[in-house]
């Protein structure tokens, strides 16, 4: 198999390249679309894989990640997904009985879940829906509204000067900490699979997932590796959503460089996780999340070493 790197900016190798995606022997390049079975490697020793469904264009598994200490995530243990209200029954099947999902983290906001009405996993027997909004409710706006409300304040912007997206981030962790660790905490104390989604999957999931990742000692780089994969379904996911009417009008009123999934952005999320709060593990643990729920959150999510 060849490798060749697709995206610029890669925060491994620290040149032009954010990612390597496996082609076939032939060293012709294939597309990365909806429909695709092969594995994304996003990295050196970090191979993204999607998981591809009829109702969702944005999912994928986050096993195969390294970690630390030299190994890496377990797969089928830990998801993340755009909107899930157009799952087909068989992608349900999919999801709950070969993978084994046992949990939603749905970081929606309350007046999106309205809008959106009920979702097809909300009618599967053994699956638990966590509700975790993770920027404030703002009566009968959207959070998609609301993000493209807040990015323009000077708050995003006072955060982090240089990266006002990076300091949107940010503002999840000040505004609504609490969903922010219960978000971890479902992750972490559910036994089987967890699917971390929002409405694109790439904002509240990308930094609860981030969270999640650092906590259970995945390197930074493949964090960043990850959130940047986003990209390479940023056309689907907004076709996706421009049908739905809770977020058609709010997708446009957002800027193009909205809705990128810049590496840049993630990684200044991550140093600023450090430089103010002296890392991802102690500002869980210094919000509520219990030492005990973080060793659950690294059990479940990493593999064990080699005795």
């Amino acid at each position: 198999m060849l490798a060749v790197c697709q995206h610029q900016a890669c925060p491994v190798h620290g040149d032009d390249r954010v990612g390597l995606r496996t082609i076939p022997g032939d060293g012709q390049a294939v597309a990365d679309t909806p429909g695709s079975e092969r594995p994304r490697r996003v990295c050196k020793g970090v191979v993204m894989p999607w998981i591809d469904l009829e109702g969702a264009v944005n999912v994928r598994d986050l096993g195969g990640l390294p970690t630390d200490e030299g190994g890496e995530t377990v797969a089928s243990r830990l998801l993340r997904a755009d909107n899930l209200q157009e799952l087909s029954p068989s992608d349900v099947r999919r999801l709950v009985r070969d993978i084994g999902l046992t949990t939603v983290v749905d970081l929606r906001s309350s007046a999106e879940l309205a809008s959106e009405g009920p979702a097809p996993l909300d009618a599967v027997p053994g699956v638990r829906h966590a509700h975790h909004p993770v920027i404030p409710e703002l009566g009968s706006a959207t959070d998609a509204m609301a993000e493209a409300l807040l990015l323009k304040q000077s708050q995003d912007r006072s955060r982090y000067p240089s990266d006002p997206t990076c300091g949107h981030y940010l503002g999840y962790l000040e505004d609504r900490p609490d969903q922010v660790v219960g978000a971890v905490r479902s992750i972490a104390r559910d036994e089987g699979a967890t699917v971390v989604h929002c409405a694109a999957g790439k904002d509240r999931t990308g930094v609860v997932v981030a969270l999640a990742l650092t906590a259970a000692g995945v390197l930074p780089q493949a964090v960043v590796a990850d959130y940047a994969a986003t990209g390479d379904r940023s056309e689907a996911i907004l076709s996706r959503l421009r049908r739905s009417p809770t977020y058609a009008r709010d997708i446009d009123n957002l800027s193009a460089e909205a809705h990128r999934a810049r590496p840049e952005t993630m990684a200044a999320f991550l140093e600023q996780m450090n430089s103010r709060y002296g890392g991802v593990a102690r500002w869980l643990t210094g919000h509520g999340l219990g030492a005990e729920e973080l060793d659950l959150l690294r059990a479940k999510l990493r593999s064990p070493l080699p005795a």
